[in-house]
């Protein structure tokens, strides 16, 4: 592995490793996509042209990646096992500390959105992309991106009580 790539890894590699759980919801299988994400990047940097930042890069990537599981089987067995309860459960200490921490609601009530409002949800509170990254990121325009912010705020605050709510509510993109 070149040192270039160790430190592009060690810069990035949380961040998109958080980007992935949040669409996966499971820590193993976010750290599997990162991995995959970066092979890909070692194998086609050449192709990363520059025109956004390589954070922005590697988080789409990252989105395109976790889209591909959502859409697998390999997921699709997955969610079934849980369904039946086959299998070793996929707790971790981490999802233990959300549920005993006040974000645990709006957690919760953020996976209950479908992917489309939760990935602009997670880009731009949690990663602090602009709408215009986020735009790029995924291959819409701003205004599909300011709508679906919109819409996504929308159902949350149906689901949350005021006190939650809050953290959202004033915000303008």
């Amino acid at each position: 592995m070149s040192e270039h790539l160790a430190n592009i890894m060690n810069e990035h590699g949380e961040y998109c490793l958080r980007v992935a759980y949040l669409y996966v919801k499971d820590w193993a299988i976010a750290e599997e996509i990162v991995q995959d994400v970066f092979f890909a990047y070692y194998q086609q940097q050449e192709r990363f042209e520059q025109r956004s930042s390589l954070k922005t890069y590697l988080v789409k990537i990252t989105v395109h990646k976790s889209h591909d599981y959502l859409r697998s089987w390999k997921n699709k067995r997955h969610i079934l096992f849980e369904k039946l309860h086959i299998g070793a459960s996929k707790r971790t200490p981490e999802t233990n500390l959300l549920e005993k921490d006040e974000r645990r609601i709006l957690t919760a009530a953020l996976f209950e959105l479908p992917i489309t409002y939760r990935e602009v949800i997670i880009l731009y509170y949690y990663q602090e992309l602009k709408v215009r990254e986020i735009a790029e990121v995924l291959a819409c325009t701003e205004n599909t991106v300011k709508t679906r912010l919109r819409r996504a705020r929308r159902i949350l605050q149906e689901k949350l009580d005021s006190s939650h709510w809050e953290v959202l509510e004033d915000d303008i993109f």
